[in-house]
C-alpha cells in the first residue's frame, strides 16, 4: 500500500468545488473548459440534448487526455446520442421496468439475507467487501445477463480493466478487453442459437428484429452492463458503510427500520462521490446559456454532478443533519435526461437491503480498524475500500 493511499480521507469528507455560475476551468492536459457546479446548472446540462457525449470525440474535439478503456470508445453506449442511443437503451429497458423489479425482490432478499447469515456464520472478524459488497451485485448482475456460471474474479478481472485507469499499462487494457469483447461475442452468439429469459437473450432477439445494431455495439453493450452493472454498486455500499461505522454508529440501530434505510441510503447515495475528479463531460453543439453565463458552440463542459449534490440553496440538510431524512430534490447520483441510468431502482434497493438485514442481525457491528488503515481501490471514476474489516 502506497503512503499516498494511507492519506486519504474517504470520499464523504470530499469537499466540493466552490459553487457560483459556469466559469472556465482547465482539464488535467490543460484543455480549456467550463466547470459547471450548481444544482440547477448541472441538471440542465445533463437534460438538455444540446449537450452530447458523442460530440467529445468529433473530429474537431479538442484532446480530452488518453483514456485507455472502453470509457474512452466511442462505440460505447455511454458515449453515443441521439436515435441510436435510444435504440441501444431501449434493448435494456425491457428488464428494469418496475413490474420487472418488482418480480426480482424476493430473489435478491434471499441473496442479501445468505449473504448475511454467511457473515453471521463465519464469525468475527470479517471482511464485508469480501462477504458482502462485492458479491452481492456480483451476484445480481450474473442472473440478470444470465451469466452465473462464469468464475467471479475473471468478471471481476474484466471490470478492472474496463474501468483501469492511466496506472495500467494501455497494453495490458487492450489484450484484457479484447478477451471480455471475445467473450461476450460468444455470449451473443450462444443465447442467439438456445436463448433464455436473460437480458443478454432478450436483448439480442430485440436486436435482431430492429436490425441496425451492429454485433460490435452489442458487444460493447454487454461488456458495460456486465461491468458498470456492479462496480458502481461495490463502490457505493462500501463508501456508504465506512461512513455509517466509522463515523455514525448512532445510525446504525435505525437501519433496522426498512423505511430509515431507505432514506438514508438514498441520501449517502447522493451526498458521497463515487470517485475523485471534477466530473463527467459533455460538449455544446451550439451556443448555449447556462446559469445566465454564454458558453459557445464546441465548448467542453465539466459537469460537478458531486458538487450539485451540496448545493446550499437546494439541499439544506447533508449526512450529518439529513441521514434519514428525504432529498430536497432529485439526486443527480445516477445522471438525468438521456444517460440516467436505468439500473437505479435496483442498485437502491440493493442498498437498503444490504443496510437494513445487516442492522438486524448484526447490531453491535464496528469497524475492526481505523478508518485511516483502509486501503483503497482506486479505478476511473469510483474509489472504494479493498477490505473492510469488521468485529462485532
Amino acid at each position: 500500500m502506497s503512503v499516498e493511499e494511507c492519506t486519504l480521507l474517504p470520499l464523504h469528507h470530499s469537499k466540493p468545488a466552490e459553487f457560483g455560475p459556469p466559469r472556465p476551468t482547465p482539464l488535467a492536459n490543460g484543455t480549456p473548459a467550463w466547470l459547471v457546479t450548481r444544482y440547477h446548472d448541472v441538471r440542465h446540462v445533463l437534460t438538455d440534448p444540446a449537450f452530447g457525449r458523442a460530440a467529445l470525440f468529433a473530429p474537431d474535439a479538442p484532446p480530452l487526455g488518453s483514456v485507455s478503456n472502453l470509457e474512452g470508445d466511442p462505440g460505447f453506449i455511454t458515449n453515443i446520442d441521439g436515435p441510436e442511443h435510444r435504440q441501444l437503451r431501449s434493448l435494456m429497458q425491457q428488464a428494469f421496468t418496475r413490474r420487472a423489479m418488482a418480480e426480482w425482490l424476493p430473489w435478491l432478499t434471499a441473496t442479501v439475507e445468505r449473504l448475511v447469515d454467511d457473515v453471521v456464520r463465519h464469525g468475527p472478524p470479517a471482511d464485508l467487501v469480501a462477504s458482502l459488497t462485492m458479491p452481492l451485485p456480483v451476484d445480481v448482475i450474473s442472473r440478470l445477463m444470465g451469466v452465473e456460471d462464469v468464475d467471479r474474479q475473471r468478471l471481476r478481472h474484466w471490470t478492472d480493466h474496463l474501468f483501469a485507469d492511466h496506472t495500467r499499462p494501455p497494453g495490458e487494457i487492450r489484450a484484457v478487453l479484447a478477451e471480455f469483447c471475445a467473450f461476450a461475442a460468444g455470449l451473443c452468439e450462444e443465447r442467439r442459437r438456445r436463448p433464455g429469459t436473460d437480458l443478454v437473450s432478450r436483448m439480442v432477439t430485440a436486436a435482431d428484429e430492429q436490425g441496425g445494431v451492429s454485433g460490435e455495439r452489442m458487444v460493447k453493450l454487454i461488456c458495460g452492463l456486465i461491468a458498470g452493472g456492479h462496480e458502481t454498486a461495490v463502490a457505493t455500499m462500501g463508501n456508504a458503510l465506512v461512513y455509517l461505522l466509522g463515523e455514525r454508529p448512532d445510525a446504525w440501530p435505525r437501519l433496522t427500520d426498512e423505511d430509515a434505510a431507505q432514506a438514508a441510503a438514498d441520501r449517502m447515495v447522493h451526498t458521497i462521490p463515487l470517485g475523485e475528479g471534477l466530473g463527467t463531460l459533455r460538449r455544446s453543439v451550439r451556443d448555449m446559456v447556462v446559469g445566465g453565463v454564454s458558453i459557445p458552440s464546441g465548448a467542453i463542459v465539466i459537469v460537478d454532478r458531486a458538487s450539485a449534490a451540496r448545493d446550499p440553496e437546494v439541499f439544506t440538510t447533508g449526512l450529518s443533519d439529513g441521514l434519514f431524512e428525504p432529498l430536497e430534490a432529485p439526486t443527480l447520483a445516477f445522471s438525468a435526461g438521456p444517460h440516467h441510468c436505468l439500473g437505479a431502482w435496483l442498485a437502491r434497493t440493493e442498498m437498503r437491503l444490504a443496510l437494513n438485514r445487516l442492522a438486524r442481525r448484526l447490531p453491535g457491528l464496528a469497524l475492526a480498524e481505523p478508518v485511516e488503515a483502509i486501503e483503497w481501490r482506486r479505478v476511473f471514476g469510483t474509489r472504494s475500500p479493498r477490505r473492510l474489516t469488521v468485529t462485532w
